[in-house]
């Protein structure tokens, strides 16, 4: 019994030894970074992850959402090319309209069922990076050493904050003038004379007036003529798209800017300018013009939606930004082509704004999503969207396939591409906190001003007071 004894501990003995072997012999894998974890708060446990090797995703199937549908074909040969290259990883793409899109993504956060990445948004992103919902991939961008210098300047830096990254960019775009050709010839009006157009605050320069010159009432008298009869317009000169909008984008951000205004004054800023005279100047010439008959009503904006009613030949000119170049293109069954904006007191001014693919903290497969999330990012896929001729991607070698695609289908961006690349030329979309409530705020004010209810410079400086609060 004894011996029996001394030989079962003899065994345990030998057997624990040879665990204990095997256990110091034995690396750890790489582990994906914690999405909650800060990268400012451990600097030392990421040090040696940037000289780590790529974890190993494993099989994984991702779903990814996307609100584009011009996008979509191109972005769904960005993923077979990165299944090709990964065919472990099976990636799901779905597209949704604006609206359904967003709440979608929302609700879905909530009920634990939200999309591995989606298309993400300026306004949208700090909202869901407060409320920790988006993983910051910045570990893994040192980890992996992702060249941020291949980005067009300053696109990268819109997605950070704090030493953190919520996206690597995939696309930027700027404003300009969309016109019906046919209706230009028939006023009298050149593309040249388009081009050069002025425009302030006071007066409207010589925008309001080539507006006028374009716009018809139901007897063939444009707006220039004292007969004209604005309560039976039948053609109108311009077309505000967004023009209700708190950020004005492609409604009203093109014209205030010339004036010197600002919405914030950087990234993160934490007081808005709505207050400014100068922005209530530009307001109240919307208001004034749809008034007048030459600029189409908020009414019938909102409920034809602008670039629809421009295709249906509702009016001359749009302002629509650069990812509309292909809706123009497949849906416009008259002559058309893009011009500058009009040149204001100080020049002319874009809002340079672009979107990037982020990955829920709630992803079950983080690892692989950044590395589809990579690839989107690369100048593989940024290439394969160049191509499509959908949008100007974030790469240059994109941008450059995107103007030969552009120009295969005798289409002249030039009116996008050279606000782009002037000296002071754009500015950036105001990345702050608290969008969607400065939304919720601002949004009926300008409805009001458009509507003709109210004067801009009664109501601004009060709704300004009440985003600024949201602040403190």
């Amino acid at each position: 019994m004894y011996r029996r004894f001394l030989l079962i501990v003899s065994l345990l003995v030998i057997f624990s030894l040879v665990l204990g072997a095997c256990g110091g012999a034995a690396t750890p894998a790489p582990q994906a970074p914690a999405a909650e974890a800060p990268a400012a708060e451990a600097p030392a446990a990421q040090e040696p992850a940037a000289a780590a090797p790529p974890a190993d995703a494993g099989s994984a199937t991702l779903e990814y959402w996307l609100w584009d549908t011009a996008q979509l074909p191109p972005y769904q040969a960005c993923a077979d090319a990165f299944t090709a290259a990964n065919p472990n990883i099976k990636v799901n793409i779905t597209q949704k309209g604006w609206d359904d899109y967003w709440s979608g993504i929302q609700n879905g956060m909530i009920a634990g069922n939200a999309p591995d990445m989606f298309t993400n948004h300026l306004a949208k992103y700090p909202e869901f990076a407060s409320k920790g919902q988006l993983v910051d991939i910045q570990p893994y961008i040192a980890r992996d050493g992702v060249d941020m210098s291949v980005y067009l300047k300053g696109l990268a830096d819109l997605w950070g904050r704090d030493g953190k990254q919520y996206g690597l960019p995939k696309d930027w775009d700027t404003v300009a003038i969309v016109y019906n050709k046919d209706m230009l010839d028939a006023a009298g009006v050149t593309v040249e004379e388009l081009n050069a157009a002025t425009w302030n605050p006071e007066d409207g320069g010589s925008f309001t007036e080539l507006m006028a010159k374009l716009t018809l009432d139901a007897n063939g008298k444009n707006a220039l003529d004292p007969a004209f009869d604005k309560s039976k317009v039948a053609q109108y000169g311009f077309i505000p798209e967004g023009a209700d909008n708190a950020y004005g984008q492609t409604g009203w951000s093109w014209l205030a800017y010339t004036t010197g205004w600002t919405h914030v004054d950087g990234l993160w800023a934490t007081e808005y300018h709505y207050d400014d005279p100068r922005m209530a100047a530009t307001m109240q010439w919307f208001a004034d013009s749809m008034k007048a008959g030459t600029m189409m009503p908020l009414e019938l904006v909102s409920g034809l939606g602008g670039a629809a009613a421009f295709t249906g030949g509702k009016g001359a000119l749009i302002s629509q930004g650069s990812w509309m170049i292909g809706f123009f293109a497949q849906n416009t069954p008259f002559s058309f082509g893009f011009a500058r904006l009009p040149e204001g007191p100080e020049g002319r001014r874009s809002m340079f704004n672009g979107l990037a693919d982020s990955i829920w903290t709630g992803s079950k497969n983080p690892e692989a999503a950044w590395q589809f999330l990579k690839f989107l990012a690369s100048a593989e896929c940024a290439n394969i969207v160049g191509d499509a001729g959908v949008v100007f991607p974030a790469q240059q070698s994109g941008v450059d396939r995107a103007i030969a695609a552009y120009e295969a289908k005798n289409l002249d961006v030039s009116a996008f591409t050279t606000q782009a690349t002037e000296p002071d030329g754009t500015f950036l979309f105001p990345v702050t906190d608290h969008s969607s409530e400065i939304e919720a705020l601002v949004k009926p004010v300008m409805q009001s001003i458009l509507l003709g209810q109210v004067k801009a410079a009664d109501v601004l400086p009060p709704v300004n007071a009440e985003v600024n609060a949201l602040f403190q």
